[in-house]
C-alpha cells in the first residue's frame, strides 16, 4: 500500500514539476496562478523526497551521509524516475532561460543540477556492485533503457546545446579562469562527442542505439555474475592437498555459509581461483576450476554473452559512424592521452615481443621442473600458476605462502594509512560503529582529516570481503565529490575488495599481488580525497591517466618503512625477516612474462575488436584468430576473455581503453624513478609535495600531459617500464628509447 502511494506521489510530482517548468517558460510575468502551481509543485516534491529515503537529502554527521541502512529495492525505481524527471525539469529551465548564455547561467547551473539523481545513483551503484539480488537485477533491467533515454534527452536538447556552444565559442574572450575554461571545454565535448551535433533521423537513431546498448551492457554484466554464482565447487577433505591452511579455513567457512558444512567452497571469482590454481596439487581439479573461471559468459544457454558482444560491437560502430568516425576506437581515444588507436597500439606492440619472449623462458623453467619431478605433463594454462610457484621456490627460495603469513589485511590497511599520512598529510580515525549507516555489517568507516590542522576532509568506507551478489575484483568509488563553487563539500570515498573472509577469530592473509591491488585501489581513494577543484565536472577522469595515480601507489608496499613496521607474522607478531625481504625484492621481476602477456592480450584484443568491421563478427572466433596472429603462447590465456570482459562490455568505461593500464604504467614507472632518485627516496617531501600538487589534487582541472610535465619536468618515456619488468630496453640509437606517451603540443 505504502509503495503504491509513493508511486502515485512520484507521478503527481513529476506532472506538477513539468507543469511548473512549462508555465515559467511561457509566462515570465508573475501571476497568482503561477505562484499557486509553483507552490503545489514544491509541496509535491517535498512530499516525495520525504517519503522515499533514496531521494532524501543526506543528514547526520560529516556533512550528511547516505542512508545505507534504509535501502530497499522497491524504492529504487520510483526514486530514479522522480530524480530523472526533476533533473530534466532543471535542464529545461536552463535551456529556456531568455537571457544570453553565460558561464554562470548555463555551465554553473548544469554543474549544480541533478542533486537528487546523484543521491539515488549512490544507492544504485551499491546494489549494482556490492549487493546485487534477483530483485535488483529485475529493476536494473527496467531502468537501463530509461536511463539511456534520459541521457539522450539531455544530450539532444538542442536549445541547451546551443547555449553551451555559445559559452564555448566565447571562452577565450570571456573573463573565465583556467578551471572555468576547462569545465566549459569538457562540457562542450561531452555534448559534441555524444551526438548533440546531429539532427533529424540521425539524432533519433543515436538515441535508439544508446537505449539498446544500455540494455545489452546490463544483460552482459548480469550474465557474468550469474556464471560466477552458479559454478561454486565444493571439495571434500581428500581434495585439499597443497592448499594453505588459511585458504582451507576460509573455504570451510564459506561452504558453511552456503549450507554445505563439512565441505570447502571454491567460488568462481579471481580471489578464490587464483590461490587454488597456485597451490592445489590436484591437476584435474585445477583444470575444472580454471575452466569454470575462464568460461564465464561462454557456456551456451541463457547466460552466454557471445551474441550480446556481436550486437554491442555493431551498434557501437553504427553510432560513431553517425558522428563521422571510421571506427569506435578512433572516437573513444580522441580525448584520451593516447589520442589515436595507432599510438596506443604502438605502445603495446613495443612491449609485446619482450613479454612473449619472457613467457617462453618461464615456461621452459616450469617444464624442466615438471619433467624433473616425473610429472609426465606438458604445461597447460591450469598448470602455469602452480609450476610458477615451484619455480619461484627453486630459483629464489621464495615461498608465496610463507610471504602471506606476514600480509595481514588489517596491518596492510594500517600501512596504507601510514603512507597517506606521510605523502598527503592525511590521518584516518575509525568512526564509532553505528554512527554512520553502512550497507553491510562488513563495511567499516574512517574519518579523514588533515594531520596538521585537524581539518575534516571526508570519510573512507571499506567493504573488503567477497559474498553472494557482489561483483568480483576490486574497485574504488565516490559517493560525494569535493567541490567549492557552492560551498565546500567533503568527500565520501569507498574501497571494495573480494578477499575471502577468514574463519572466526582468524586474520585474513593475502598474497603479495592482492596486497598490491589493495594499495592500488586505495590510490584511487586518495585521488578522490586529495581533490582541490571547484566544479564537479573536474572530478572526472581521463581513462588512460586515472589509473596512473593508483598504480603508482602500489610502489609504497615494498618500501622499507612499510615492510619494517607493518609486515609482521600473524601468529608471533615478529617482523618479516630481512632474508625473506631480500628474496621478495630479488624476485620482484619474476613471472613478468605471464603478468604482462595476459594483460596485453586482453588490451590488444579490445583495441582490435573496436577497430575491426563488426559486420557478421563471431566474437569467439575473432578472439582465437587474433591471439593466433599475435603469437599468444598456448600456456596462458587473456586476463579477461571476451565473453566476461566486463571492463569493455558491461559498460563503456574501458571499451577501446583497456590499453590505459599500460599507458598509465609507463607514467608510473617513470614517476617512481623520480622518487627513487630523490634524496629522501619514496618519502622525499619535495617530490611528494609535487606529486600531490600536480598529479592528485588537480584531478581533471589540468590537461594530463601538462600535469605530468609539471611534476617531472619532461614527458614520460618507455625505458623505465622496460627496466621495471626486467625486459630489454631498446638501445639509445633506437627511436623507441625515447618513445613518450604525452601528447606533443
Amino acid at each position: 500500500m505504502r509503495q503504491s502511494l509513493i508511486a502515485l506521489s512520484v507521478a503527481a510530482a513529476i506532472a506538477a514539476a513539468a507543469g511548473c517548468s512549462k508555465e515559467a517558460a511561457q509566462a515570465p510575468a508573475v501571476d497568482e496562478n503561477a505562484q499557486v502551481q509553483a507552490s503545489a509543485a514544491a509541496d509535491a516534491k517535498s512530499s516525495v523526497v520525504a517519503s522515499n529515503p533514496l531521494l532524501a537529502e543526506w543528514t547526520g554527521p560529516y556533512g550528511g551521509v547516505p542512508a545505507f541502512d534504509k535501502m530497499r529495492v522497491e524504492d529504487l525505481k520510483p526514486a530514479m524516475e522522480f530524480a530523472m524527471a526533476e533533473n530534466l525539469r532543471e535542464i529545461d529551465a536552463i535551456a529556456a532561460n531568455p537571457e544570453p548564455a553565460t558561464f554562470e547561467n548555463t555551465i554553473a547551473e548544469l554543474e549544480r543540477s541533478g542533486a537528487e539523481l546523484d543521491r539515488v545513483f549512490a544507492y544504485y551503484g551499491i546494489w549494482a556492485a556490492n549487493k546485487s539480488t534477483p530483485e535488483f537485477r529485475k529493476v536494473q533491467g527496467e531502468l537501463a533503457p530509461k536511463l539511456a533515454s534520459f541521457q539522450s534527452k539531455i544530450i539532444q536538447n538542442d536549445a541547451l546545446f546551443q547555449r553551451v556552444k555559445a559559452v564555448y565559442d566565447a571562452r577565450n574572450d570571456s573573463d573565465l579562469d583556467s578551471e572555468q575554461k576547462r569545465v566549459v571545454e569538457l562540457t562542450y565535448n561531452q555534448f559534441a562527442n555524444n551526438g548533440a551535433t546531429l539532427d533529424g533521423k540521425a539524432k533519433e537513431r543515436y538515441a535508439e542505439i544508446n537505449k539498446r546498448l544500455a540494455e545489452l551492457h546490463t544483460k552482459f554484466a548480469n550474465n557474468v555474475l550469474a556464471d560466477e554464482e552458479g559454478y561454486t565447487l565444493f571439495l571434500s577433505d581428500d581434495q585439499l592437498a597443497g592448499l594453505p591452511e588459511s585458504f582451507v579455513k576460509a573455504a570451510a567457512a564459506l561452504a558453511e555459509e552456503k549450507g554445505e558444512k563439512g565441505k570447502y567452497a571454491i567460488t568462481n571469482t579471481r580471489s578464490s581461483m587464483d590461490p587454488f590454481l597456485t597451490y592445489s596439487e590436484n591437476r584435474e581439479l585445477r583444470e575444472k576450476v580454471w575452466r569454470n573461471y575462464y568460461n564465464r559468459g561462454d557456456n551456451g544457454g541463457e547466460h552466454d554473452n557471445n551474441a550480446i558482444i556481436a550486437e554491442i560491437l555493431k551498434l557501437r560502430d553504427e553510432r560513431v559512424e553517425l558522428l563521422g568516425f571510421e571506427n569506435y576506437a578512433q572516437w573513444r581515444l580522441q580525448d584520451r592521452m593516447a589520442k589515436t588507436p595507432q599510438r596506443a597500439m604502438e605502445l603495446m606492440e613495443a612491449v609485446w615481443p619482450a613479454a612473449v619472449a619472457r613467457v617462453e623462458e618461464e615456461v621452459a623453467d616450469m617444464q624442466a621442473l615438471a619433467d624433473e619431478s616425473g610429472a609426465d605433463i606438458t604445461i597447460k594454462p591450469w598448470d602455469y600458476r602452480y609450476y610458477a610457484e615451484k619455480v619461484r621456490k627453486a630459483k629464489y627460495d621464495l615461498n608465496s605462502d610463507e610471504v602471506k603469513q606476514y600480509l595481514q589485511l588489517d596491518k596492510l590497511r594500517e600501512a596504507m594509512f601510514y603512507v597517506a599520512g606521510e605523502l598527503f598529510n592525511f590521518e584516518f580515525s575509525p568512526v564509532e560503529e553505528g554512527s554512520v549507516p553502512v550497507f553491510h555489517e562488513d563495511v567499516k568507516v574512517w574519518e579523514v582529516t588533515d594531520k596538521s590542522s585537524g581539518e575534516h576532509i571526508g570519510l573512507w568506507y571499506l567493504d573488503p570481503f567477497a559474498r553472494a551478489g557482489k561483483r568480483s575484483g576490486a574497485w574504488a568509488t565516490m559517493y560525494r565529490d569535493h567541490t567549492t563553487f557552492d560551498g565546500k563539500t567533503n568527500v565520501l570515498a569507498s574501497n571494495n575488495s573480494n578477499f575471502i573472509k577468514g574463519a572466526p577469530g582468524e586474520p585474513v592473509l593475502v598474497s603479495w599481488d592482492d596486497a598490491s591491488t589493495f594499495f592500488h585501489e586505495f590510490g584511487h581513494a586518495l585521488h578522490f580525497l586529495s581533490s582541490n577543484v571547484t566544479y564537479p565536472t573536474l572530478n572526472s577522469g581521463v581513462r588512460d591517466y586515472t589509473e596512473f595515480q593508483s598504480q603508482l601507489l602500489e610502489r609504497w608496499l615494498s618500501t622499507d618503512e612499510v615492510i619494517d613496521n607493518y609486515l609482521v607474522h600473524y601468529k608471533t607478531g615478529e617482523p618479516i625477516p630481512e632474508e625473506l625481504v631480500a628474496k621478495i625484492k630479488k624476485a620482484s621481476k619474476f613471472n613478468q612474462g605471464f603478468a604482462t602477456t595476459e594483460y596485453l592480450a586482453s588490451a590488444l584484443v579490445d583495441m582490435k575488436l573496436h577497430t575491426a568491421d563488426p559486420e557478421g563478427i563471431d566474437p569467439d572466433k575473432f578472439e582465437r584468430e587474433t591471439l593466433e596472429e599475435l603469437g599468444m603462447p598456448d600456456e596462458l590465456v587473456m586476463r579477461h576473455r571476451t565473453p566476461h570482459f566486463g571492463h569493455i562490455f558491461s559498460g563503456e568505461g574501458y571499451s577501446a581503453g583497456y590499453y590505459g593500464y599500460m599507458w598509465a604504467d609507463v607514467l608510473t614507472s617513470d614517476a617512481a624513478e623520480a622518487f627513487a632518485e630523490a634524496e629522501g627516496g619514496f618519502y622525499d617531501p619535495e617530490v611528494a609535495d609535487k606529486l600531490v600538487k600536480h598529479l592528485f589534487a588537480p584531478r581533471n582541472a589540468v590537461d594530463p600531459a601538462e600535469a605530468y610535465r609539471a611534476f617531472r619536468g619532461r614527458d614520460a618515456e618507455i625505458g623505465a617500464l622496460m627496466r621495471d619488468r626486467g625486459f630489454p630496453v631498446p638501445g639509445k640509437e633506437s627511436e623507441k628509447e625515447n618513445t613518450t606517451i604525452a601528447v606533443k603540443d
